[in-house]
């Protein structure tokens, strides 16, 4: 107890010889000094020391200074604690009044104590004698009315044989004082729990005090379970107290210093004991709490016996009125709105095993992590084969267990989200990938803490923290309990037994394993699966649970709008409601069990066939909501009536794909020009770009030097003169030049301009198209203008086949010559002109084999019939090949001839 010079009490009379001062005890030193405590002004109040006037109280043990080596413990004297307890219990807390009667050179202050407010209290020096717990000092006579009074109390005391004027030497007065304890644990865990009766002897701060537990007088130090006070810093041989911390000390001090309480000691850390201190007036840790005096820490509140729930509460009741500690505190949620904090969503994906998406009721999407804890992830050098690539599904450990637990009991459910915090976006380092912003939310449903489950069953850790990091989750103490019963229990991540393994073959693109595997699946006829993925409306990737395999899965029986794709220097938009037919499928299949019959592939490894979910056939599904037209191949099928009753319905509504639907027009015919006999003159090209409809470009080989000229020239200029950016204004149909992705700049056409920013282009020296937004678009300078070197890249198309009309068989051919043709040099040679663009065959540059003729071979297209005499030769060797590829049954004759019935209404003609 800090003691000061001046007390700062004001005499209530300054003419009386010795003035009178009020004041309260906080303190009882020793059977004859005492503690008083003036008023608060603006902080702690000031203290002093009063030794009482001629009497004498045996002194009270001393624990050897640990700077003494030497020194030895000094016990109690007789009757010594006896009169201490004696002036405890009869002034702490209560109103005194004094009077000094005299003070030393080392500034000692002796007087006498009134119980009360004014001198006619009780006397305490004379109640002391009285009891047989003080005597007068030796050398002091009897010449005033206060000491013949004292001896008068002595006398009596010593003839009733009081205290210490009783029989013996008082040993039994003397306490068995114990100042540590070689066991800290083991004696905390034999109270087990239960309240032990406890004086408080000193308050260090607002959160640890020194107890002195009875009956056996142990002394020990123990921290508040739960909290932490500011504290008191020791520099350069002083003590600097953090902010609030003397307030936080003297509120402990008040209400607890030397009054008899009840101790329930509850944990012991790293030779500390950690318990809560009761009063009859209430339970101190709660109130520091409320009064913004203490926040609440990890590491102890999970010992508390009380109800963390209760700690968390106080403390969120002192952040919520800014009290203390807390004067600046802002909430982690401030900045959102009430319906932005807590909402009703969907759950539509579970991403892994610590986030989910949901749907708003507004319909929009929205990414959610789960507060506070940590998915599986591989711990130190896990991964042994460095060859193979990480499928962290099911290579981490109990990753698969933790998403599968999340996927059963969430998909498609409307959970409750309570957004606890947002963790703002972050930068890559060198171990640490960028992370964007994330809402870290508590996700419940039927009253279970989804987060909270996922750790009791050891499939997930909880996150730790710093101190005053106060973004985590609001029910962060009920996940580390769940981690200590899963770590108790052995679950899970925490389980000593042999890591599940998930040998799980990934068989999609591959298509020998593909071929081995598709007789097993048709033969299986309807199997189990759970959608992983949606690539588009008609494309998923499947898990097969049983075959524990994935595949990529095509919906059979129709044709979808094909989405957009971002080849290699091109940026194509997808057709009309691909998006739309996407999304549909997402809402209804993924990651649900669904069940799936195969009946075909694909040459690329593809399975085709019909997937159902709870009764409903996706590819009907599709139909019928107008995303998808049926495909000529769903004639054979069972469920052919079913889908051409639905897109008659949606024909009928003139919905979405069949917004714009008419009856097919009359096929427009070209006019041929007729030649008498077929010239063949083949020139050398180099094949720049394939289109979605089979058509291509190429440059001129002899003309090729000029170009590289002309470019090498160009770029040159452009970086001497580099453009100003945005000083471009596109319209249609301008020459310009365009930033391409290799950062290079190349000729090109202005084709449409968008709002928004975007630009769509044409390289006029290689044909392909682009997107771009006018700062990557300059100026054309006129040295290098289409008359000067006129544009490079000229448009063909295939002479003599037919190209399907279906988008996927369209897809599969385009491919096929991607691979073959595209960037090589080949031989064109021009046989008839279109509408639109030369017909021409070509030949590879080297085995001078008809690559258009590869193609029919193949069963890609179709043969176009001509009726000109020049052409009877070679349409009669693409039509032998045509039947070839139809005995085989390749590819668009794998059903056999479908154009016999089908011819109009598939656009093909025989």
């Amino acid at each position: 107890m800090a003691i000061a010079a001046q007390a700062g009490i004001a005499a209530q009379d300054p003419s009386q010889p010795c003035p009178v001062a009020l004041g309260a005890i906080p303190c009882v030193l020793s059977g004859c000094a005492i503690i008083v405590r003036g008023q608060p002004r603006g902080g702690p109040p000031p203290e002093r020391q009063i030794n009482l006037s001629n009497i004498r109280a045996g002194n009270l043990a001393r624990r050897a200074a640990a700077s003494q080596p030497d020194s030895k413990d000094t016990p109690d004297e007789p009757w010594g604690f006896p009169a201490r307890e004696f002036l405890r219990k009869k002034l702490i807390g209560k109103e005194v009044c004094f009077t000094v009667e005299y003070k030393t050179p080392q500034g000692r202050e002796y007087g006498m104590v009134y119980l009360g407010k004014d001198t006619s209290g009780e006397n305490i020096a004379e109640s002391l004698v009285a009891e047989g717990l003080a005597s007068r000092r030796e050398g002091i006579r009897a010449n005033n009315p206060e000491q013949s009074r004292l001896a008068e109390l002595e006398e009596q005391a010593r003839s009733a044989k009081k205290g210490m004027w009783s029989e013996g030497t008082g040993s039994h007065t003397v306490r068995d004082l114990k100042y540590s304890l070689e066991n800290p644990r083991h004696f905390v865990d034999s109270l087990h729990q239960k309240p032990v009766n406890a004086i408080i002897e000193h308050v260090r701060d607002g959160s640890v005090v020194r107890a002195l537990l009875l009956p056996d007088y142990y002394l020990v130090t123990v921290m508040l379970s739960g909290i932490k006070c500011p504290t008191f810093k020791r520099e350069a041989d002083a003590e600097v107290p953090e902010p609030f911390a003397a307030e936080a000390k003297f509120f402990t001090e008040s209400r607890l210093l030397q009054r008899d309480v009840q101790i329930v000691l509850e944990s012991c850390h790293n030779q500390n004991i950690l318990g809560t201190i009761l009063h009859p007036n209430g339970n101190i840790t709660e109130l520091l709490l409320k009064e913004g005096f203490a926040r609440c820490v990890d590491w102890s509140i999970a010992v508390y016996t009380r109800g963390a729930d209760k700690l968390r509460a106080a403390e969120r009741f002192a952040k919520e009125r800014k009290l203390r500690i807390w004067r600046d505190y802002v909430a982690p949620t401030a900045n959102l709105d009430q319906k932005d904090k807590q909402f009703v969503a969907k759950v539509m994906q579970v991403l892994n095993a610590d986030a989910i998406v949901v749907k708003l009721n507004s319909g929009d999407y929205k990414t959610i992590h789960l507060s506070s804890i940590r998915p599986p992830r591989l711990e130190g050098d896990s991964a042994q084969d460095k060859n193979r690539k990480l499928r962290p599904l099911y290579d981490i450990p109990y990753m698969f267990e933790a998403r599968e637990f999340l996927r059963k009991k969430l998909i498609g459910k409307k959970v409750n989200v309570s957004v606890d915090y947002i963790r703002p976006a972050s930068s890559a380092t060198d171990t640490v990938p960028a992370f964007s912003e994330r809402t870290c939310a508590t996700v419940s449903i039927g009253g279970i803490n989804i987060a909270e489950a996922l750790v009791s069953k050891g499939l997930a850790t909880v996150l730790r923290y710093r101190q005053d990091d106060d973004q985590r989750s609001a029910h962060y103490d009920e996940l580390l309990a769940a981690e200590a019963r899963a770590i108790k229990n052995g679950k899970g991540l925490h389980s000593k037994k042999e890591v599940p393994i998930h040998r799980v073959a990934d068989i999609s693109g591959d298509t020998q394993k593909a071929k081995q595997f598709l007789p097993f699946l048709q033969r299986a006829g309807r199997s189990e699966a759970v959608v992983e993925y949606v690539f588009s409306g008609s494309r998923l990737k499947l898990f097969l649970p049983k075959e524990t395999c994935l595949i990529t899965f095509l919906l059979a029986g129709i044709e979808c709008p094909r989405g957009a794709r971002n080849a290699p220097g091109l940026a194509q938009e997808g057709e009309p409601f691909s998006e739309e037919a996407t999304l549909f499928t997402k809402e209804l299949v993924m990651q649900r069990e669904v069940e799936v019959e195969v009946e075909s592939m694909d040459k690329a490894g593809n399975f085709i066939g019909w997937l159902h979910i709870e009764g409903v056939n996706l590819s009907v599904a599709l139909v019928e909501q107008a995303l998808s037209r049926v495909h000529f191949t769903a004639e054979r099928s069972p469920y052919c009536k079913a889908l051409l009753a639905a897109q008659d319905a949606a024909k009928q509504r003139k919905e979405k794909v069949w917004s714009h639907y008419e009856e097919t027009p009359v096929e427009e015919v070209v006019p041929v020009l007729e030649e008498k006999e077929r010239t063949t003159n083949y020139k050398p090209v180099f094949v720049t770009e394939i289109t979605d409809d089979l058509h291509f470009y190429v440059q001129d080989v002899e003309t090729g030097a000029q170009l590289e000229k002309l470019m090498e020239n160009m770029r040159a200029e452009v970086g001497a003169h580099p453009p100003v950016e945005g000083a471009f204004v596109p319209r249609r149909g301008d020459f310009c030049i365009a930033k391409f992705v290799d950062g290079e700049w190349y000729r090109a056409r202005v084709e449409k301009v968008e709002s928004g920013g975007k630009v769509h282009i044409f390289y006029i020296d290689y044909g392909n198209k682009e997107t771009l937004p006018p700062t990557r678009l300059a100026p054309l300078p006129p040295a290098f203008s289409p008359r000067v070197l006129p544009p490079q890249a000229t448009e063909y198309s295939f002479a003599f086949i037919q190209v399907p009309q279906d988008e996927e068989a369209r897809a599969d051919a385009v491919d096929s010559v991607v691979r073959d043709i595209q960037n090589t040099q080949c031989l064109l040679n021009v046989e008839h002109l279109g509408p639109g663009c030369p017909h021409v065959t070509l030949q590879f540059a080297d085995s001078k084999s008809d690559v258009g003729l590869g193609l029919v071979k193949e069963g890609l297209v179709m043969v176009e019939p001509r009726k000109e005499r020049q052409f009877q030769k070679v349409i009669t060797e693409y039509l032998n090949a045509q039947e070839a590829a139809k005995s085989a049954r390749l590819n668009l004759w794998r059903y056999g001839d479908f154009r016999a019935d089908d011819a109009d209404e598939f656009g093909y003609s025989r």
